[in-house]
Order: C-alpha cells, then sequence, then structure tokens
C-alpha cells in the first residue's frame, strides 16, 4: 500500500499544503489544499474521500475538487465522514452560497457527491482497483472528529493517522492492539504556545511524549509528525528531540518530521 502525501502542515504559505493524504490511487484522506497539486486525471480516480472532521484546513479542496472532476465520472465521489461533520458541510459548504449543493447537481439521481455516516469503532471496506480496511479511531478535538487505521483489505499492517486530536487513551487503547506499519501524529504548536495548543485541543511537543508513552514497549514503528505549524516547524521539531533525550523511553522511538510530496510504502 501507498500513501501519498499531499498536504502535512498546519497552516498555509510557500510549498505548505494543508491536510491530505493519497492512498493507492482511489483514496483521499481528508481533503486540505494539498489535493491542488493533483492533476485532474489523478482527482476523478478518487472514488472515496474520508475525513476526520470539518475544519476547513482538512476540507477546503474538497468542493473545488468535485466541481473539477464531476463531470469527468460516471458516479458521485463517496464522502464518509461522521454525521456532525457532513452536516456542517451541508449547511456551510455546499448551501448554494458558498458553493452549490452538487448532491442535487447536476440531478438528484445523479450527483457529483455522496455523504455517508461514520461513526468511532466503525470498519469500512472502500476501494475496488485497491481494497481497503478503514478503521474509525477515536479523536478529541474542538469539534467532533476521528482518526484513521487503513490496511489491505485482506489485512496487514496498518497506516495510522490520529487526526486532530490532543489527550486521547482510547486511541492509545486500539492502537496498541493493533499491527501497525507507521503512525502520522499531529504536533500543531511548541512548547511555548501550550496554553494555545490546550485550548484548541492539539499537540504541543510535551503532551506529544506523554501521548507517545502510551505506546506498548514491544511496539516499534516509525512516528511521522504532521500539522506543524509553518513559523513553529523548526522550533517543534528541536523541542520534540529535547524530549527525546529525557523522557525515559522517547530515545527508543524512530520519530521523523512529515514532509510534503512524500510517498510512504508499507
Amino acid at each position: 500500500m501507498q500513501v501519498r502525501v499531499l498536504g502535512c502542515s498546519g497552516g498555509i504559505a510557500r510549498d505548505c499544503r494543508t491536510t491530505s493524504f493519497l492512498v493507492d490511487t482511489d483514496l483521499l484522506v481528508d481533503a486540505g489544499t494539498g489535493v491542488g497539486d493533483l492533476t485532474l486525471d489523478e482527482m476523478a480516480a478518487i472514488d472515496d474521500v474520508v475525513l476526520t472532521h470539518c475544519h476547513l484546513d482538512h476540507v477546503a479542496a474538497l468542493p473545488l475538487m468535485l466541481d473539477a472532476v464531476g463531470a469527468r465520472r460516471s458516479r458521485p465521489v463517496r464522502v464518509h465522514a461522521l454525521r456532525s461533520t457532513i452536516e456542517a458541510l451541508r449547511a456551510h459548504v455546499f448551501n448554494n452560497v458558498i458553493w452549490p449543493d452538487f448532491e442535487t447537481i447536476p440531478s438528484p439521481q445523479a450527483p457529483f457527491v455522496s455523504f455517508h455516516d461514520i461513526t468511532v469503532g466503525q470498519v469500512l471496506h472502500l476501494g475496488s482497483a485497491s481494497p481497503k480496511r478503514i478503521e474509525v479511531l477515536p479523536a478529541v478535538h474542538t469539534v467532533p472528529a476521528c482518526g484513521f487505521a487503513i490496511c489491505r483489505a485482506e489485512g496487514g499492517a496498518n497506516w495510522v493517522f490520529t487526526g486532530d486530536t490532543e489527550r486521547n487513551a482510547p486511541f492509545w487503547d486500539r492502537v496498541n492492539a493493533l499491527d501497525v506499519a507507521m503512525l502520522v501524529i499531529e504536533t500543531a504548536f511548541s512548547n511555548r504556545e501550550q496554553a494555545l495548543a490546550e485550548r484548541s485541543l492539539h499537540l504541543s511537543p510535551h503532551v506529544l511524549a506523554d501521548e507517545l508513552a502510551h505506546i506498548d514497549p514491544g511496539k516499534q514503528y516509525p512516528i511521522y509528525i504532521t500539522h506543524t505549524k509553518p513559523a513553529e516547524t523548526e522550533e517543534i521539531m528541536s523541542q520534540i528531540q529535547l524530549l527525546a533525550g529525557q523522557v525515559a523511553g522517547l530515545a527508543q522511538r524512530d520519530i521523523r518530521w512529515l514532509k510534503a510530496n512524500g510517498v510512504l510504502t508499507f
């Protein structure tokens, strides 16, 4: 399985794109601004989108993508999200004010998009060209949110993505029961901004260290840091490196900064 990192920044700036990942060629995980770097053919090949939550940096490109490729497809793009996320998209984006209601365009019988409710703990089976198993994981954020564990339909190691989250013990309980190939975990703010991180329910390096301590000692896999604010990325990664030398068990973790335009293969 292959995960293409379209965007992994906590904000926009030159060479910074917000959260979006293309799994193989047909599954999009979140739809941040990184989707705009795909070609029309690549966007048209996406059959399913799974969303962690409704915040703009994770959904900004979805209405634009549907507009760009809807007429090129023979069936709607299926968007899978928590009920509250779908309701927010309908009310605030696809409302015929901010953007057209593509659930009824070009007709209710043949729309550009269809929405499908998911719940935490649910397992989805998506993909025809490359079938995949997607488990919906818990997240703790300012709006209802989730993460995902994705592997091939027949099983095997999972690519695990936390989505936007703060302290989240139930997440680790489930992850420790999975075969994990790699973990992508957000750390949006530096320790200097820890109060803001806590208020907005994001991680900072100090809290990240506490969270990674939940990983079973026998589990070893690469940990990729995502969603860093562009102005704080170097500071965040320096603080994580410093903590790795101070916190018992953290030095043994393979912690890396996630870079856009990279491809994760396992």
